[in-house]
């Protein structure tokens, strides 16, 4: 594929001294902890989004928070990036080095340090996954609320860079709303933390500066998350419709009557029938829009609660309502609608996009949408998360192709502009990365921008911490 999106230039002095650079840091790490060699690098050189790739100098595999700050204080020291890395899922780009970077990869950090159950918290080092949180504490009666449809393999510190949602965060919120304190490392070496057990902290919401900052104002090693004590039952109801508009316009009455329920989920009919044959989950097929709704509760307020949704559903020509009726029914519906990204990567190449638009726009976004595809002569399945307009259009071509890879890349980017001409913005939850850097300015204005990169860069003011990433190479501050 023909790269249309640039990357930062390698400092040449840096390529110069990288047998110096890897001895160095050899002397910091324990055995094990540094990877070198060609064939070691190359599993570090992209990540979910495949589409783009480059070798990094070095990778570093810390197991302390000690550890991570003597890296980054060599670092900063010699002028040597710095690509953090969680466990390489990331859809945007975000984890992709350069040449030379040093990749600081937390995935040796994957200790549970605290379960505080009393105050509901939980302080987990940042290589923790997503998913092993709520498995360390579901015995007990809890769980941790944000989940990514990625969340047996991406990490906490990935979760915390890119501000992670999921399905259930209609009710519960993404990760900035589960985060309680971080222990963080900044680029020269220097070793803060910000909030706490406490439901607030004082002072400035650094906190809040730090979740979603994919990684540019430092390192997150350690985190502590809330925890929610398990729901009396939940229980996922499939809902048909005739079309994307009509079960767009459901989903914003929904809301717009004060109905809030765990999760809202939406699939077309591509996607309903390429998880469908990969799940078993018993999805209609005989719909061109599937809703998953869960409710969650006693048997009383899970019946006056869909009883709600379904006189809503009902004016809206739904064609099919399916209620689960047991535990593995309604773990099947889950499976499927997880499994949605990797079931299509069985079919297709994809793209997968991240734009969020307000839900009185869903239905105007989703039928411009499947218009702007084929009008590149694509196809598109479309999977979401409804209830909050986080859409993720994967619209589907040959990665081997390179005329049809640009012209999914350049589908992409029109998505996105109509998600902010729409009301809504550039990312929910994937982050910006490379992927959608160059748009930023179709977002912010310059000004905007410029106060953004203030900020980050009274964090950096070397410019070090993944540098490629989220501003325009273009009008950057003088490093």
């Amino acid at each position: 594929m023909p790269e249309t999106i640039g990357f930062l230039k390698p400092r040449q002095a840096v390529l110069d001294r990288r047998r110096e650079i890897v001895a160095d840091l050899a002397d910091l790490l324990p055995e094990g902890g540094l990877i070198s060699d060609e064939r070691g690098l190359k599993p570090f050189e992209t990540d979910a989004f495949i589409a783009y790739r480059r070798m990094p100098l070095a990778v570093v595999l810390p197991e302390t928070t000690e550890h991570v700050a003597a890296v980054l204080k060599y670092c900063s020291r010699y002028g040597i990036p710095i690509v953090p890395r969680g466990a390489g899922t990331s859809l945007s780009g975000g984890a992709i080095p350069q040449e030379d970077a040093i990749v600081v990869g937390l995935s040796k950090m994957s200790r549970i340090l605290d379960i505080d159950l009393f105050n509901r918290t939980a302080t987990v080092q940042a290589g923790v996954t997503n998913l092993n949180i709520s498995d360390a504490v579901s015995a007990d009666g809890f769980f941790y609320a944000p989940d990514p449809s990625s969340q047996l393999a991406c990490t906490i510190g990935g979760n915390i860079g890119m501000n992670s949602g999921g399905a259930h965060c209609l009710k519960y919120g993404v990760t900035t709303n589960n985060l309680l304190g971080v222990k963080m490392v900044l680029f020269d070496g220097t070793v803060i933390e910000l909030g706490g057990k406490a439901l607030d902290a004082p002072g400035y919401d650094l906190l809040g500066l730090v979740c979603g900052s994919e990684g540019q104002l430092g390192i997150v090693t350690e985190a502590t998350v809330r925890l929610i004590a398990k729901p009396e039952g939940a229980r996922p109801v499939l809902f048909g419709f005739a079309s994307s508009e009509s079960a767009g316009s459901c989903v914003a009455d929904i809301i717009g009557s004060g109905i809030i329920p765990v999760a809202i989920e939406f699939m077309d009919r591509p996607a309903i029938e390429i998880c469908e044959a990969f799940a078993q989950a018993g999805y209609p097929l005989d719909v061109e829009a599937l809703l998953i709704v869960e409710v969650e509760g006693s048997e009383a307020e899970m019946d006056a609660t869909l009883a709600g949704i379904i006189e809503i559903a009902r004016r809206h020509g739904v064609m099919t309502i399916r209620e689960s009726q047991s535990a593995l029914e309604a773990a099947l519906i889950w499976k499927g609608r997880k499994s949605a990204f990797g079931a299509t990567g069985r079919i297709a190449d994809y793209i997968c996009m991240d734009g969020t638009v307000p839900l009185s726009q869903l239905s105007h976004v989703l039928r411009r949408t499947g218009e702007i595809v084929a009008g590149y002569g694509l196809r598109v399945a479309n999977v979401f998360h409804a209830g909050d307009g986080n859409m993720h259009p994967l619209i589907l071509y040959n990665i081997n192709d390179p005329e049809e890879a640009a012209r999914a890349e350049a589908a992409g980017n029109d998505i996105l502009k109509l998600c902010v001409e729409a009301g809504g913005c550039l990312t929910g939850e994937h982050g910006v990365g490379i992927e959608k850097r160059d748009l930023m300015l179709h977002q912010y204005s310059r000004a905007d921008l410029g106060q953004q990169m203030a900020a980050r860069a009274a964090f950096d003011p070397q410019w070090l911490m993944n540098p490629s990433k989220v501003f325009p190479l273009e009008g950057r501050p003088a490093a």
